[in-house]
């Protein structure tokens, strides 16, 4: 059976957006990823171009709250960033809880190559960041 694995981000736009993604499509025999945020937004357009550059589309995610999610169980719930592990409910049925922060994209201004050199940057943390953590985390 698939590990059910949740990522929360404050607005679960870019970071837990890709997160999600990235292991649905790296480890998607082993692991079944979702995302939520503490508040919605929407989907950054930025983190949909930078999952399409490496074959992963997401143009049907939607950003969502953690309420989407009540009343599931997860094998483990993955903080993004500092806000989202302050807020992060208590989750029972001995989820394990990690924390594993990365920069905020959405942040970063300048020249739009810099942007996309910032997004393309996070990308590439978290999908082998959160690889390795799945990988070799005990339940």
């Amino acid at each position: 059976m698939k590990q059910r694995v949740l990522f929360l981000c404050t607005h679960n736009s870019c970071r837990s957006q890709m997160a999600e993604a990235l292991v649905n499509h790296d480890l998607g025999d082993r692991f079944e990823a979702f995302s939520a945020g503490t508040r919605a937004t929407r989907v950054n357009p930025i983190a949909a171009l930078v999952l399409t550059e490496v074959g992963i589309d997401i143009s049907h995610h939607y950003s969502k709250t953690i309420d989407a999610f009540a009343g599931q169980t997860f094998d483990h719930v993955i903080t993004l960033c500092s806000d989202a592990d302050e807020k992060c409910p208590l989750f029972l049925g001995g989820v394990k809880r990690t924390h594993i922060g990365f920069d905020d994209p959405s942040r970063c201004s300048g020249a739009p190559h810099e942007v996309m050199a910032e997004f393309r940057r996070i990308r590439d943390e978290i999908r082998e960041t959160v690889t390795d953590y799945l990988l070799n985390a005990r339940r």
